[in-house]
């Protein structure tokens, strides 16, 4: 029985005589875990977790239908080699109860990159570039639209063919399907563009392929934005109709938005915390007013009770839970015993899920690092003998540490020199449209006391303490500290650092230059901070965009964020001097000098200088000594509770 509160999104629900459990669902995202364009071991251990944390069903990540669907260089492919991989990802996702999909996927013209590194070749209804790419496609011919569309149906009986419950046609986020329906993208003359019936052509007899290719028990959806968030893109009432004529053709529509063409809509993917949460679920809710098939909805939908109030409301009937499930994959499991507390909540920072697809690297959490790792991590051994541990920094590393470590059976504690834990992590929460961020200490710290680490506050490691209590090991995450503005004429000028500015330390004035060195959350969330208090602000990034170092997604929106609040965004600037209220910088690759006048303010945002002392004073110290984070140099929470897990893991 579900907890109280609970008893729609934990009710069974049949669709085409299947019958999934609840009402959480994996939406299909990529996860940079597969090789050879196929299922392998990571994979099925990674979504092995979310089905034995309880999700109902798992939509695997988009396969390419077509030689011409290679997006990526490690993107999945259905073809017959994926088979083997696809039933023992089918075996061991159905042996927890959990359904699966698959998803068939084209790009059309939103290629990414090509496999041998030459310029990729997309190819589209029509010769419409995109805005975030820079791809000039080429326009299909009758024969590549035939042969594309029999690629649809080949694929699903793959898929079926390998167990799997259902497929799931992709023409969300402005994918080949999307580009045939939308009368900006797809100029063509031919039946297959023009009049809505034309448009919708393609996608009729895409759904009518894989009909055709799969038996009559096969589950077949559709995937689409309802507004693609682009000037370009599909807007609502178009989405709908073609969801409206194509209901009876589908068991089931699973609705999102945004478009990958866009900058300002591929932020829709995978909205961050400056999005409201479950906002898509009103266009779900029209959908459902009008089709008989199931409605799916996803986009920040990260909380059980988010999730029971769009499934109760009448909303939509499936919820995706994706990144809630990459953050703690028993997030389900946890919800529908009444374990509330002991959720693990996604933040929506982006950081190591999608954050890592750009990047090319596995999929992960900042705050659950085991996740994409399962082989690695996905089980703790318990330690072969018990020590005694003391952790010097109570921040996202030193919390990470203190719970494995406890958990894993050790005598932990954890000691921080403040008044309370989380670190940076502090300072990230207090920004506009940070406050999520914070989310990090208060899940860490429940890690800690679940696991039954002990926590001493205002208190400072020391060579003395350490030899007083005579610990095995020290692990010392005692973070960093803000790096001065070591340049000429400092004295003359007012500066000051970014965390004085954002624990509103700092009488900073009207007009404000941000030296930002790091190109990352700190400057960016200062300039909009001050630009909220009514200061104009200059931000000047050594690097050639602000936000350089930070996802993508988060990136472009909060760029867009500061352009609507006037904030002046300066590039290859390298800070060089102030003079009373004048402020120079120096362009860091024509070498000429960048001159702002009338500051009142100069605000340093940096970087860090490790704050590592007491590795230095356990010099010569018989225990075991390991440093981790920031203490080991610089860099970001992800680092520090990646090191933090490695390190007590191994303990």
């Amino acid at each position: 029985m579900a907890a109280p509160g609970f008893s729609h999104l934990f009710s069974p629900i049949r669709i085409r005589g299947l019958e999934i459990k609840n009402r959480i669902l994996s939406t299909g995202h990529d996860t940079t875990l597969i090789t050879g364009g196929v299922p392998n071991d990571a994979l099925i251990a990674y979504h092995e977790a979310r089905a034995k944390g309880g999700a109902g069903l798992i939509v695997v990540q988009a396969a390419g239908i077509h030689e011409t669907a290679k997006y990526t260089s490690h993107v999945l492919m259905a073809s017959e080699e994926s088979v083997p991989g696809y039933r023992r990802l089918a075996e061991t996702v159905h042996k927890h109860g959990c359904k699966i999909f698959g998803q068939l996927f084209h790009p059309g013209r939103e290629i990414m990159e090509s496999q041998d590194g030459s310029a990729p070749v997309a190819y589209a209804p029509s010769a419409v570039p995109n805005e975030r790419f820079h791809v000039m496609p080429r326009p299909m011919s009758k024969a590549l639209i035939a042969e594309v569309i029999e690629g649809y149906g080949i694929s699903a009986r793959r898929l079926r063919g390998a167990g799997l419950d259902g497929l799931e046609i992709v023409a969300s986020h402005g994918y080949l399907p999307a580009q045939f329906l939308n009368p900006r993208i797809n100029q063509r003359e031919d039946e297959y563009g023009g009049p809505f019936e034309n448009r919708l052509r393609f996608l009729r007899e895409v759904i009518q392929a894989v009909r055709a290719h799969v038996d009559e028990d096969t589950i077949v959806g559709l995937r689409i934005s309802g507004d693609e968030k682009d000037p370009d893109g599909l807007q609502e009432s178009e989405s709908l109709q073609a969801i409206v004529a194509l209901d009876g053709l589908l068991d089931y529509v699973n609705v999102i938005a945004g478009s990958s063409a866009g900058f300002g809509s591929a932020v829709h993917i995978a909205p961050p915390m400056a999005i409201a949460n479950a906002y898509v679920a009103p266009f779900a809710a029209a959908v459902k007013s009008k089709v008989k098939a199931a409605v799916f909805v996803a986009g920040r939908i990260n909380q059980p009770q988010d999730a029971e109030k769009v499934i109760a409301s009448g909303q939509a009937d499936m919820v995706g839970m994706t990144r809630a499930m990459i953050c703690d994959p028993e997030m389900a499991g946890k919800a529908e015993v009444g374990r509330l507390d002991d959720i693990r909540a996604c933040i929506g920072c982006n950081q190591a899920c999608i954050g890592h697809f750009h990047l090319g690297y596995p999929i992960s959490c900042i705050q659950h690092p085991e996740t994409g790792r399962e082989l690695a991590y996905g089980t703790l051994k318990p330690a072969a003998r018990k020590k005694k541990i003391i952790i010097a920094g109570g921040g996202p590393g030193g919390m990470k540490a203190a719970a494995i470590a406890a958990e894993r059976g050790h005598d932990i504690t954890l000691y921080e020199a403040s008044e309370r834990l989380g670190g940076q992590a502090l300072l990230a929460q207090m920004l506009p449209g940070r406050a999520e961020f914070g989310g990090i200490v208060t899940n860490l710290s429940r890690e800690m006391q679940l696991a039954g680490a002990c926590v001493a506050l205002r208190t400072k490691v020391t060579r003395a303490l350490v030899d007083a209590e005579e610990p095995d090991a020290v692990i010392i995450a005692t973070g960093a500290k803000p790096r001065a503005a070591e340049i000429e004429g400092v004295e003359t000028g007012h500066v000051v650092n970014a965390w004085q500015v954002i624990r509103n330390e700092a009488n900073v004035g009207q007009s404000v230059v941000i030296a930002d060195w790091r190109c990352d959350w700190i400057g960016m969330g200062v300039a909009e901070m001050l630009a909220r208090q009514g200061c104009r602000v200059r931000l000047c990034v050594d690097g050639y965009m602000a936000g350089q170092r930070i996802h993508q997604y988060v990136r472009d929106h909060w760029v867009g964020q500061l352009h609507k609040l006037g904030v002046e965004i300066v590039p290859y600037a390298r800070i060089y001097g102030v003079d009373g209220n004048t402020v120079y910088f120096q362009h860091a690759t024509s070498g000429e000098p960048l001159i702002f006048e009338e500051v009142d303010t100069l605000v340093a945002s940096l970087g860090h200088h490790r704050v590592a002392e007491l590795e230095d004073e356990l010099a010569g110290w018989r225990g075991e000594v390991h440093v981790i984070g920031d203490a080991q140099t610089p860099r970001t929470a992800e680092e520090a509770v990646l090191e933090g897990l490695k390190v007590a893991a191994e303990l």
